[in-house]
């Protein structure tokens, strides 16, 4: 059954971050034979993720104290994330990274405005919300979004090849006397749009992931921002704390940000003697 006032969305990649502090102490002290040995088992067991159709792969080093390696494993099935988890933990690297967070969510495309058209268009035909009539219309055009290609490029976009990036979770308020979800959805829907027009003017400059984790993690979103300049992620960010969706709203958690590298460059991420690049020409 749909319900008249819940926005509906798409889901595509489902996506696993991971973070890990790394005891560079202890890797340095292994022979230059042993590092060398372990850093090609993992490149090895890893280059699985990032060429198969099913998955990706994208490696950040961190920058701060809260951890110094991410890595974002998406897959098209919730099992695959399991899977690569698995794989990875067996690894040798292993034995010299402590997990400082993990997020479990599915990349989501929210659809109030097109919910909103639905409403409009079930409506005019004079269905009563909730009915069988109505639940069996809504679905069919529903199904029409599905179907387009604007979103189906959207939702199985792979990890985009930008050199900086910034994860964070985040809520909606709902207290007593605050609360997002007891609000008319048209109200709600009018702050997105607005909310909405603000990431658009940074076309170009930022490219963000959205993803849902309500049920699978402690907050209800996953935001990714991938961009060129990390000057970007301040700016951007900055600007929608202004926006009422956010201002009023919002409840942000902590903010995790570094440097994407290429899997080549796993060495130079564990050697710490260079910062690792990203190699923008991998294989996708």
């Amino acid at each position: 059954m749909r319900h008249p006032n819940v926005p509906e969305s798409l889901e595509g990649w489902w996506i696993l971050h991971r973070m890990f502090e790394l005891d560079r102490y202890s890797w340095d002290r292994l022979s230059e034979q042993e590092r060398t040995e372990l850093v090609n088992e993992a490149r090895s067991a890893l280059a699985q993720f990032q060429q198969g159709k099913e998955t990706d792969l994208g490696l950040a080093q961190m920058v701060g104290h809260k951890a110094d390696l991410m890595l974002t494993h998406y897959s098209k099935d919730f099992d695959g994330l399991a899977y690569a988890q698995m794989i990875f933990d067996k690894l040798g690297i292993c034995e010299f990274l402590t997990p400082a967070l993990s997020y479990v969510s599915i990349l989501e495309l929210g659809l109030y405005e097109a919910t909103g058209k639905i409403h409009s268009t079930l409506k005019e035909r004079g269905l009563k919300a909730g009915s069988p009539e109505w639940n069996a219309a809504f679905d069919e055009l529903l199904a029409e979004q599905e179907k387009h290609p604007h979103y189906g490029g959207r939702l199985w976009a792979r990890i985009p090849q930008r050199r900086y990036v910034c994860f964070y979770p985040m809520d909606k308020k709902r207290g007593e006397n605050v609360n997002w979800y007891m609000l008319p959805y048209e109200e709600r829907g009018k702050m997105m749009l607005e909310h909405g027009k603000i990431g658009r003017t940074y076309s170009g400059l930022v490219t963000q992931v959205i993803s849902g984790s309500i049920g699978y993690d402690r907050y209800e979103w996953g935001v990714d921002l991938y961009a060129d300049d990390p000057l970007i992620f301040k700016k951007l960010v900055y600007e929608m704390r202004f926006d009422e969706a956010s201002a009023k709203y919002g409840d942000f958690g902590d903010f995790y940000s570094g440097l994407q590298f290429s899997l080549d460059e796993l060495k130079a991420f564990f050697e710490g003697t260079s910062v690792p690049k990203l190699n923008t020409l991998q294989p996708v």
